[in-house]
């Protein structure tokens, strides 16, 4: 239940509570949008994870709110504040830059898929968060969380100190910091789950196909989804049940019936009494005490809770010298594609032309360089190179046969834990397959990691699964959830201009 009586009772609040009391008329969608608001205005210029607000947010909650009294609710997400990393189009008045100031100007003509369902679903959609740049393909020095059109996202753990993890790094200052209910994120490898763990939040990487990419600048045709990041595994099963079905628009959804509208029935802690659950500790040799620890710790309360645990577990791709020609090649088409489509009036309709425009205004948009940028323009943009062509079938043989897939087989599995973002996640991305991270804890200590960044701070333990085995992972992921609780807010300061 809602505490009325707090100054901050918004924060923290998921998103059946919220639904609770506005069925019980004690609040409103309009009473939402002016709470996470004015969160926004106190503290989010110290954290800076808020690229723009939708100007029509207080008008639609007011509808929502009307249609609420006249006809019912749609479902759980009528009248919720949602908020969209900027790479997501929205056909209204906000824009869609991938972070970049290319594209500043930019608003879409019509809604991505994923921006079409959320408001079928009812929800409103607050605003769009900032990213690392061109989703972190832009260059190879570029901090995370730095855009040129929004500057840098700051982890409101420790503002300045700790990594704020993918490029869906806003989304993830945003729900930690309790800007809106929930937010989607965007993964090509690591964006939704990195962020997700540096934030204590959930966050659920979904399988291939799962939901649709239509709308979304991309980076590439064979990785590339949109997921929920929240605070809890409840609310990331609401948000991923009304971001799912079919769209001509990409084929990749159209190819499988195993997507669901409602992921909420796999709310099932007891699960975990029937889970076997495989720990692969190749990417665990090089861990610092504080991170391994937290590894352990989710180990044996998995096995207090009943789950059947499979140690060590090894995968035959174990040491692979993996490629990244899929991702290098892959983005010149798409964001030609995508770009192409862009009206007259933006200033770049290709790479090439974001290239130099990018070397037209470098004082603005070089801070970091374009070296990523410039390496994916010197592909051909057809898909035919042989490097492209073996890396290809180096992540799904490797990633797929002989790594998630032969565990999962080989030993029995319902899913692999790995740390955080590390090794499971690139391989659940290169597979394709779902990823689902919990928090796991707060290291108190760590070690510099190459980038110059802290390893100590917030933690997550991620799940990973064959193909469409969401259900399955959100089952253990709430019950790994609830037997822990390692969610806590951070402590928010003012900005002292404000």
């Amino acid at each position: 239940m809602l505490d009325f009586t707090r100054e901050d009772w918004i924060a923290e609040a998921d998103i059946a509570s919220l639904q609770t009391a506005m069925e019980a008329d004690e609040i409103s969608s309009v009473d939402l949008v002016k709470a996470y608001l004015k969160r926004i205005e106190k503290y989010d210029p110290r954290i800076n994870s808020i690229l723009e607000l939708n100007p029509e947010a207080l008008e639609i909650a007011k509808r929502l709110d009307q249609e609420r009294r006249e006809k019912g609710i749609r479902g759980p997400l009528h009248g919720i504040p949602i908020l969209l990393k900027d790479n997501i189009d929205t056909n209204d008045r906000m824009h869609t830059s991938a972070g970049s100031i290319t594209l500043a100007e930019s608003i879409a003509t019509r809604d991505s898929f994923v921006a079409e369902k959320l408001r079928s679903a009812g929800a409103v959609l607050l605003g769009k968060t900032n990213m690392t740049e061109w989703a972190n393909f832009m260059s190879s020095t570029m901090w995370s969380g730095y855009s040129s059109r929004g500057g840098q996202v700051l982890n409101p753990y420790g503002p300045g100190e700790l990594f704020v993890g993918g490029s869906s790094s806003g989304s993830g200052a945003a729900i930690a910091a309790s800007f809106a209910a929930a937010a989607v994120g965007t993964e090509t490898s690591g964006s939704i789950i990195s962020p997700s763990c540096q934030h204590l939040l959930v966050g659920i990487k979904p399988t291939i196909g799962l939901i649709s990419r239509s709308g979304i600048i991309p980076i590439t045709i064979s990785q590339d989804t949109a997921g929920p990041m929240a605070r809890t595994v409840s609310d990331a099963a609401i948000l991923l049940g009304a971001m799912t079905g079919k769209d001509e628009k990409d084929p990749a959804t159209i190819s499988d019936e195993r997507s669901l509208r409602d992921y909420t029935p796999f709310l099932d802690a007891d699960y975990l009494k029937q889970a076997t659950i495989g720990i692969p500790r190749y990417d665990m040799k090089d861990l610092d005490e504080a991170r391994l620890e937290i590894v352990e710790a989710a180990i044996r309360i998995l096995r207090e809770q009943g789950a059947t645990i499979v140690d060590p577990v090894s995968l035959p791709c174990d040491g692979t010298e993996w490629r990244w020609d899929v991702l290098r090649c892959e983005f010149k088409k798409a964001l030609n594609d995508y770009l192409g489509a862009l009206p007259d009036e933006v200033p770049v309709h290709s790479l090439g032309e974001v290239v130099a425009y990018n070397e037209r205004h470098s004082d603005k948009a070089l801070k970091y360089g374009q070296d990523t940028l410039i390496s994916s323009e010197e592909t051909s943009g057809t898909l035919t190179e042989q490097a492209y062509l073996d890396a290809v079938e180096q992540n799904k043989t490797m990633a797929g046969e002989k790594g998630i897939d032969y565990a999962l087989k080989e030993h029995k599995l319902d899913a692999l834990l790995f740390l955080g973002a590390e090794y499971g996640a690139d391989l659940a991305a290169r597979a394709g397959y779902p990823s689902i991270t919990v928090p796991g804890g707060f290291a108190e200590t760590g070690v510099i990691e190459p980038g110059g960044y802290t390893s100590k701070g917030p933690q997550g333990i991620t799940f990973v699964g064959k193909a469409f085995s969401e259900p399955t992972l959100i089952k253990i992921a709430y019950g790994f959830e609830q037997a822990t609780k390692h969610r806590f807010p951070p402590r928010l300061k003012e900005d002292e201009r404000t």
